[in-house]
């Protein structure tokens, strides 16, 4: 009767000794034997070594272009913020027409449009002020060398780098505004007080805080920036999904090619997301 009892309290998930499985990260254990037999395939299958082996420059651009275009974003999405919330009537309709332009238009559409219409059209400018430099300098070095300027002379991934770049600066900007914004106005207040002009309560009271509440979400940005890399395939760049399609284009092993592909983009994804949640843990200390 008492052992009865006993079973009758035990709490659901509580294996004998203690364990308590209902808590364990089942999740993370599936994904880890997922990614092991993945692992003891490309040890004992060459069509998965000799994929993982061809997939390999395509990790290293996919992770360039991740970067570089973040970086980019990233200073493009401070000044933007800034702007979003400056009483300047210019700055802030102009920093607004950025944002909702660029958030509102599909990012595959403003990748192709950026690096096969915008483009083209910078060249055509610039060729034209080397031309008109030469009417006035005919001996300048410097306007030749713009008037003989081509499409050529930008490669895919420099495109792409910068159209994911501008994409996903709207993106930080509205990130760096609502963390602006979320800094009491009493530390403004407090500022003005002590003789400090606009440009000096930003540098040394809000933005040090800012950057700090929003330093999680940029995290968060950047491992949407990295799965969204994989949108550069369609200007031919030769990234990580780029890639996978030409060796599934010149072997024919789709599954062996995607299992490949999802697996690296996953372990990269997860990678960040574990380095993003121990940035948050940091942060919720210090506080």
């Amino acid at each position: 009767m008492v052992i009865a009892d006993q079973r009758k309290r035990q709490r659901p998930g509580i294996i004998p000794g203690g364990i308590n499985v209902s808590k364990w990260p089942w999740w993370a254990i599936a994904l880890a034997l997922a990614g092991v037999f993945l692992v003891f395939l490309v040890l004992g299958s060459s069509n998965y070594q000799n994929t993982f082996l061809y997939l390999t420059q395509g990790i290293i651009t996919t992770l360039r272009i991740t970067l570089f275009s973040f970086l980019l974003a990233t200073f493009l999405g401070l000044p933007t913020g800034l702007a979003r919330i400056s009483k300047n009537a210019i700055f802030r309709n102009l920093s607004t027409l950025y944002v909702e332009v660029v958030r509102g238009i599909p990012l595959l559409v403003l990748i192709i449009y950026i690096a096969y219409a915008l483009f083209p059209l910078f060249v055509s400018l610039i060729n034209g002020l080397g031309n008109w430099g030469q009417v006035i300098l005919p001996a300048s070095g410097f306007f030749q060398s713009l008037s003989s300027f081509t499409i050529r002379n930008v490669t895919q991934e420099g495109r792409a780098i910068i159209a994911l770049g501008l994409g996903y600066g709207a993106f930080e900007a509205e990130v760096f505004r609502a963390g602006i914004q979320s800094i009491g106005k009493g530390q403004t207040e407090a500022a003005k007080s002590l003789g400090m002009n606009y440009f000096q309560t930003m540098r040394f009271i809000i933005l040090p805080q800012a950057i700090r509440r929003v330093l999680p979400p940029l995290g968060n940005d950047f491992i949407a920036c990295l799965k969204d890399s994989s949108l550069v395939s369609v200007v031919a760049v030769n990234e990580l999904t780029q890639m996978g399609r030409l060796r599934t284009a010149s072997t024919f092993r789709a599954m062996e090619t995607y299992n490949m592909v999802a697996f690296l983009y996953l372990s990269m994804t997860l990678l960040l997301s574990l380095l993003v949640r121990w940035l948050e843990h940091r942060m919720k200390i210090e506080e």
